[in-house]
């Protein structure tokens, strides 16, 4: 089980051979990393399913190798979704090797991973920016000198909410007990990528983040950034694997404000439990989630349903397809900016 979504596994991977296993995607809610959240967002998981199946179709209408199998419908079975009625929570995926690296003293060992490998997950998570919003990471990183501008492609410091002159393309590790930003070297060096196979995959981040800025902009989004998680299949191909394209996997903001859960960041950012987690992750990387004393609250209830409301909106806007019955993306947003301007 994960923070958000449940993997059941029908068929574990083999050394050669590619499982078979069953997202059941929640209500539940993750932020900073913490896990599961104290409540729902209702019908949440169902919208994030579809306008995730309905990414990976496109990718696979352009050839593009993904996980992917299909949704279950009511009677259980796999089917495309023009071929369901209703929305679905239940993803059929192919699934392959997690081989997660040693660990000593905090420092991970990924030696199990050579090139010419095959059928594993790639222990990267690769990040896609189009604007830097205030709050982004990149921001911190600059200041505490983790990062340099040149690592991250940028000819001079970017002002916060500014559009890039092009897409800026960040990696972290995936499978470490608190991930940590890497540079590009380092993630070629971990991952049994070769140099062609690496300049694959960052060809296919360019693809998906066109795929998802054109599809996102018919809604009236911006797609600011995004994450993407890959495998290497039985046949060695850069396999698009877990989801993508989703405002849980994305940072969307609509007329400046996000479309996404980054939302429910604003309103957790500055609380005492946010304050104790950061200050705990300074202290002790590896253990920090036992250092942090306070318990985070429930979101407020209105707050909540608008979320809900949100995220079933974005579905039916980003796929085309009114599958839930909620009001328009855009009406949905202006009574959240109401509601946050009242909490100020």
């Amino acid at each position: 089980m994960g923070s958000v979504k449940d993997l059941t596994v029908l068929q574990p991977a083999g050394e050669t051979e590619a499982g078979r296993g069953r997202f059941t995607f929640s209500d539940r809610y993750s932020v900073f990393d913490w896990g599961e959240m104290p409540d729902r967002i209702d019908r949440k998981g169902e919208a994030l399913c579809v306008i995730g199946a309905w990414f990976f179709e496109k990718l696979e209408s352009e050839g593009v190798p993904t996980n992917y199998l299909g949704l279950y419908d009511e009677a259980g079975e796999v089917k495309r979704l023009s071929d369901i009625s209703a929305p679905s929570r239940s993803m059929a995926v192919r699934l392959f090797r997690v081989l997660p690296p040693s660990e000593q003293n905090g420092i991970y060992d990924y030696s199990r991973y050579a090139p010419g490998g095959s059928n594993y997950l790639i222990p990267l998570e690769v990040i896609y920016r189009n604007r830097l919003p205030e709050g982004a990471s990149v921001f911190r990183r600059l200041k505490e000198g983790s990062t340099t501008l040149q690592e991250l492609g940028l000819s001079r410091m970017p002002e916060p909410g500014a559009e890039l002159d092009r897409p800026l393309y960040d990696v972290s590790t995936k499978l470490e007990i608190t991930d940590r930003y890497i540079n590009w070297q380092e993630a070629q060096s971990i991952s049994g990528l070769t140099g062609e196979g690496l300049k694959e995959l960052l060809d296919l981040m360019g693809r998906i983040n066109g795929l998802i800025t054109r599809a996102t902009g018919r809604a009236g989004l911006i797609n600011e950034d995004g994450k993407v998680e890959f495998a290497l299949d039985e046949k060695g191909r850069i396999t698009v694997v877990d989801v993508l394209g989703t405002p849980d996997e994305c940072r969307f903001t609509y007329e400046g404000l996000h479309v996404s859960k980054e939302l429910a960041r604003v309103h957790y950012r500055g609380t005492e439990w946010h304050r104790e987690a950061e200050e705990a992750k300074k202290a002790d990387r590896m253990n920090w989630k036992s250092r942090v004393k306070t318990a985070p609250s429930p979101l407020p209830e209105k707050l909540r349903d608008l979320f809900a409301a949100m995220y079933m909106a974005a579905a039916n806007e980003i796929t085309e397809r009114r599958w839930f019955p909620v009001s328009a993306l855009s009406e949905i947003m202006d009574q959240i900016r109401v509601e946050c301007d009242r909490r100020g």
